[in-house]
């Protein structure tokens, strides 16, 4: 009598199994994640306006996924949208109701009064974004042609030369700052750097000059992308220059 308790007992449990696995089973609930397009939502440059005020923003000739991968769409995104527009509306700010509103950005740039800090760094981080963005391009890169081309040959002695100057003068350029090609007043094309915010067309800079093609090396230009790998993001920066655009600004200073 005791073997068939023990025998019953057992088939019961045995029984049970499945009704307990299936209790366990409906507890787990699956979570589909996020897709790419849900975790970062890239928005439109088109849609990001200054505050009301003297200057306004340059518009970004392309969408925020246009340079990837040399440089990715959050990381244009938050440089455009954030960072510069900061800057212009710092910048209007501080021109507010003085004679700086009826001059051009160049203008402002060169006068000495940007001793002020706050007009220096919004009136540079301003200039220098706009070039910035104007100097770069999808499907851009390689070489530039025609006069520019003969002009580098002619002060670099070759464009591998320009190409290596310019480098070095963004890798070593200590902390955050500028790389530039810029044309000085003699008409020559020279290599430089600037610390910050400044630029060449500032007042006491080690080399000045109007600029004709710029490089920001902030880190947060590149650090989503390329953290601190600088020399990196520098290469990549060479297959997404406009040419085209750097050799109109070229010839606009031959004039």
């Amino acid at each position: 009598m005791k073997k068939t308790t023990a025998l019953l007992l057992c088939f019961s449990f045995l029984l049970m199994l499945p009704s307990c696995n299936n209790k366990k089973l409906t507890e787990v609930v699956e979570v589909p994640l996020p897709s790419a397009q849900e975790k970062i939502s890239i928005g439109n440059p088109d849609d990001v306006k200054a505050d009301a005020g003297t200057f306004e923003m340059a518009k970004l000739p392309y969408s925020y996924d246009a340079l990837a991968p040399n440089i990715d769409a959050r990381t244009m995104e938050i440089h455009y949208s954030k960072h510069y527009l900061t800057y212009t509306n710092n910048l209007n700010k501080a021109i507010a109701g003085t004679d700086f509103k009826q001059l051009t950005i160049e203008e402002i740039l060169s006068k000495s009064v940007l001793d002020s800090t706050d007009l220096r760094n919004n009136a540079g981080g301003y200039y220098n974004h706009s070039l910035f963005w104007e100097c770069m391009g999808p499907k851009a890169g390689g070489q530039p042609k025609d006069t520019l081309a003969a002009a580098i040959t002619k002060d670099f002695g070759s464009f591998e030369n320009f190409k290596s100057q310019f480098k070095n003068a963004a890798t070593k350029q200590f902390g955050s700052g500028w790389a530039w090609l810029i044309v000085d007043k003699t008409g020559k094309l020279q290599v430089t750097s600037t610390p910050n915010q400044d630029n060449p067309l500032m007042p006491n800079v080690l080399i000045p000059g109007t600029p004709i093609l710029a490089l920001d090396v902030w880190e947060h230009a590149y650090y989503l992308d390329y953290q601190y790998k600088r020399k990196n993001y520098i290469d990549a920066f060479f297959n997404i220059i406009n040419w085209d655009v750097v050799e109109k600004k070229y010839k606009e200073n031959l004039k």
